[in-house]
């Protein structure tokens, strides 16, 4: 089974996605908290998906384009958003096909810790980026890859595999740990200010059954990592 092949089970990813705690009531929730009134702001989803974060931010009157490198998942982002959306197969690891300082947001959500090398990645968001406009972004909380592999140096920059199962569906999924500072690094390297660092809890609307065994009385977990980032 290859790992990170959304084309071979990004419908069952994204059937998971929609109603799940950790993407429908936890993730998705906290990024949009953190974008706040998106009325009339240009808007890019870097690695869309099928596309629930921008019908979620279209929903409230952002202008948005959406790229992710699988063209199974821009088809399904299409199919959510209509078939006139801006939506388009791109690799974040490549360079973008968008206009110098084109977008007021980019939207990053749970992308980057795919990704080995951050340092051409941050460089093309913050290139599309107006100044002072933002990156808010999700990634793996760097504690969770020590929290999984208790003798691990929490310090390298390593890669690592877990499996899934979406919707009934197993699937492999290939991520890069890398500790907290080596982050921070990166972002004040590409140009941008840290405004927020956010490890928020889970939407109050969750229903009770998706909570695992355990959560009562809890209102949060580590699982990701939220960043707004600022173009200096």
């Amino acid at each position: 089974m290859t790992a990170n092949d959304y084309d071979s089970f990004g419908a069952a990813y994204s059937a998971e996605n929609d109603a799940n705690l950790i993407n429908a009531h936890y993730e998705r929730p906290a990024m949009l908290d953190l974008l706040g009134d998106v009325r009339g702001r240009r808007v890019l989803d870097a690695g869309c998906g099928s596309g629930p974060l921008a019908a979620a931010l279209r929903d409230r009157g952002a202008v948005v384009t959406g790229f992710d490198a699988s063209p199974l998942m821009v088809s399904l982002a299409r199919e959510r958003l209509g078939a006139d959306a801006d939506v388009q197969v791109a690799d974040l690891a490549t360079p973008l096909p968008f206009a110098d300082g084109g977008f007021d947001d980019v939207t990053a959500s749970l992308v980057l810790h795919y990704l080995r090398d951050w340092a051409a990645p941050l460089a093309e968001l913050r290139r599309v980026l107006r100044p002072g406009g933002r990156l808010v972004l999700s990634v793996n909380h760097p504690f969770l890859y020590k929290a999984l592999h208790p003798q691990a140096d929490y310090f390298a920059t390593v890669q690592w595999t877990d499996d899934h199962v979406f919707d009934g569906q197993p699937a492999v999924l290939e991520y890069w740990h890398r500790p907290l500072h080596a982050m921070t690094d990166a972002f004040s390297e590409a140009g941008f200010r840290i405004g927020v660092v956010s490890e928020p809890p889970w939407s109050p609307d969750t229903p009770a059954e998706l909570l695992p065994p355990g959560f009562e009385g809890r209102t949060a977990f580590i699982s990701f990592l939220f960043f707004v980032l600022v173009a200096s």
